[in-house]
Formats: C-alpha cells, structure tokens, sequence
C-alpha cells in the first residue's frame, strides 16, 4: 500500500491493526558517465515496487525522498545534496507526523550511504518517544546475502539494480572506461577509495571533493566490481531477493518490544 494513494479513512483503518510504516531514501547524484543520477533513488524505489506486487496487505509504504546527503560528490553536473543536517530535520518531521497518528515501528529503506548517520540520529529521535526505527541499507544487505552481488559505488552492483529498473538507463558504451582514478594530493600520498588516501600501509581520510579524484566518479572500493559484469538477470535476482527480505524482516520487527 503506498500511502499517497491511500485515503485517511484508509490509514486510520490501517492503524488500528498494524503501526509499523517503510520510508525509503534516495539520493540524486553522480554515479559515473555509465549511470543515471537517480541510481540511489530508481534502485529502492523497483525494491518497493516488488513488496508492493507480492505483500501490498502488509504495510504502508511512504513516498520516497529523491534528495539526499552527498556533499562529497557536488561538483558532478545534476548532483543535489541536502547535507546531514537539513535531511536528519525532514526525516524527524516525518516520524513525528506519523508518530502522532500512531505509527510506532519505522523502517528505512536506504539506497545511499551517506544518508546513514542523519538516518541514525532520527532512528534515537524515534526511540525517545517510544518508537522503533530500522536502518535497510538494501546495498549491503545484498552483498551479505550473496557476496557474488557486493559492490561499490556505481560498479556492478548498483549497475545490475538500475538495469532492473530500466535498462534503457545505462550508457553502456561508458561501462568500460575505468575508475580514472588521479593522485590529486601528489605521489607521497596516492590516493586509496573515495576520500582517503594510503600511506605506509594504513588509509587515511582527507575530505575534499571526490571530482579531484576522478572524472568520472565511481568507484569500486578495490573490489572486482566492474560494471560491465552487470547485466538485467542479475539485477532482477536481486532486488526481488531484497523485496522477500525485507518482507522478512518486517515481520520480525512487529515483534519487537517497543522502548518504555
């Protein structure tokens, strides 16, 4: 059931068996020359389309947020960031609307890690009013189900996700370009994954831009994920393997006790 389509008799009915609501969290930003902006939005949003199709009795799913906190990836022409600050204020106006009609059991369909830590703080907003809320990070969830599946930012991954969603989306005459990867910061210090750089053995993070890094901007975390290993077949296994999961998972959170 997808809230914007319901009337308020609906949910108030809704409301009087069940108080658990899915949020999902997007991002509009860079993923390389080979992916949409909206990979972090598009990939989330086919996840809940499948939830809907196989358990639309069983919970109420919110609109989604296309914008998201990804300061470190501005530069990259599209990319909208919102900051930690201002996304942790909207998903506190959100729960507290829903916490005042009742919703008590909050889960957060997240398709971007740096939405994470504003997720985070809202989640202990929620718990000291005497809610509960849950964190699916469906990206990492994912690569734990099957590691053959885990991946970086825009790698193949996330490639398989958006073909899901609309293969027609990838440039696939991009997706064997490469990461284009620069030691902006000089050769004493080359640079590692996303903002850090490695230095006798260790990695250290320096903040700055990830456009002075690389041109095209994703990035595979040294892993073998190179999005040209994508294609719709895997993508498909996997979000509709993220959309059982969750319904999973939704059934074991209604049992848990809520904080006093």
């Amino acid at each position: 059931m997808y809230l914007d389509e319901m009337s308020y008799l609906e949910v108030e009915d809704y409301l009087k068996k069940n108080d658990t609501v899915i949020i999902v969290t997007g991002s509009t930003e860079n993923h390389g020359k080979h992916m949409p902006l909206g990979t972090d939005t598009f990939i989330p949003t086919k996840i809940m389309q499948i939830f809907n199709e196989r358990y639309a009795d069983e919970c109420i799913i919110a609109p989604i947020l296309p914008y998201g906190s990804t300061e470190d990836l501005k530069g990259y022409a599209g990319t909208i960031s919102v900051g930690p600050d201002l996304l942790t204020e909207i998903l506190n106006h959100i729960c507290d609307d829903l916490f005042d009609y009742g919703f008590r059991r909050f889960i957060i369909v997240n398709g971007h890690g740096g939405n994470s830590k504003s997720i985070e703080r809202t989640g202990l907003h929620v718990y000291k009013k005497g809610g509960l809320l849950a964190r699916v990070d469906w990206w990492l969830i994912a690569g734990q189900i099957n590691p053959m599946w885990k991946g970086g930012h825009g790698g193949g991954e996330e490639t398989a996700g958006v073909m899901a969603y609309d293969e027609s989306l990838i440039k696939k005459e991009y997706l064997n370009e490469g990461e284009n990867m620069v030691n902006d910061l000089g050769d004493v210090l080359p640079t590692g994954t996303w903002n850090m750089v490695n230095f006798e053995g260790g990695s250290i993070t320096i903040p700055r831009p990830l456009k002075s890094i690389t041109d095209n901007g994703y990035m595979m975390y040294g892993m073998p994920d190179e999005p040209s290993r994508a294609d719709k077949k895997w993508g498909t296994e996997m979000v509709e393997t993220m959309a059982d999961y969750i319904e999973h998972f939704l059934k074991a959170f209604r049992q848990a006790k809520l904080p006093e």
